[in-house]
């Protein structure tokens, strides 16, 4: 069984002093980061942009897990993929079918991969068990969108599983944001998620370094209970 991958949210940051901040993260055995990115509309308030994205990648070799949570993204992904993006990750409730097909198909030809975020109201989409194919990664939120820090919903655990079992295959990563920590690591992971994004609960510790790898050790200590 795979290990399950951990990626810290930027955006709980000390964004004056990012490339600090991310070197530690990297140092401590992180998987990838994620930089969640905010509009003023789709989201309650405005993070960051491409030219960011672009600083980030030149201070790092991780994988850059870029979650649109913003409306049309179809206007703003490729700046984002231009940046440094690896994954870009977009709404089911800002892109409709058509469009999600038009952007899979786009994004694999520069081989990066495509994400869909679920907010924690939204139901999984009838037509995604046929169509897991055109997606590497499904997000579900565990808070609303858009602050870091905000408390865990357990509510979503069912659609983590419901998701997980979309996934038995293999090829499509689950991944669970917010309010995750080291207490609730093991309920997330038990449900099957397989990326786990943390921002306050690492980056708002004090130590980095023991807070990312806390929560390493629990993913591993629960991936061991779970059976196969």
């Amino acid at each position: 069984m795979s290990g399950v991958k951990i990626a810290p949210s930027i955006l709980a940051a000390d964004h004056a002093d990012l490339k600090g901040e991310i070197g530690r993260v990297e140092e401590a055995g992180a998987d990838m980061i994620h930089v969640d990115v905010t509009d003023g509309h789709f989201a309650p308030n405005i993070s960051l942009g491409p030219d960011t994205v672009r600083a980030i990648r030149k201070v790092t070799r991780l994988p850059l897990d870029i979650h649109l949570m913003i409306t049309n993204p179809e206007k703003f992904y490729e700046p984002f993929l231009s940046a440094g993006g690896d994954i870009i990750t977009v709404h089911a409730e800002a892109a409709g079918r058509s469009l999600l097909h038009k952007l899979s198909k786009e994004i694999h030809q520069k081989d990066k991969k495509l994400g869909l975020a679920l907010k924690p109201s939204t139901p999984i989409p009838s037509w995604l068990r046929s169509e897991t194919n055109p997606f590497d990664v499904v997000l579900v939120l565990s808070v609303n969108p858009g602050f870091p820090g905000q408390a865990f919903m357990p509510s979503v655990l069912p659609k983590v599983r419901k998701v997980a079992k979309l996934a038995d295959s293999g090829e499509l990563d689950v991944e669970v944001d917010g309010g995750v920590d080291q207490e609730n690591a093991s309920i997330i992971v038990e449900a099957g998620a397989t990326v786990l994004v943390a921002g306050a609960s690492i980056f708002r510790k004090g130590d980095v370094k023991s807070a990312l790898q806390n929560m390493r050790a629990v993913t591993q200590r629960t991936r061991r209970e779970v059976p196969a």
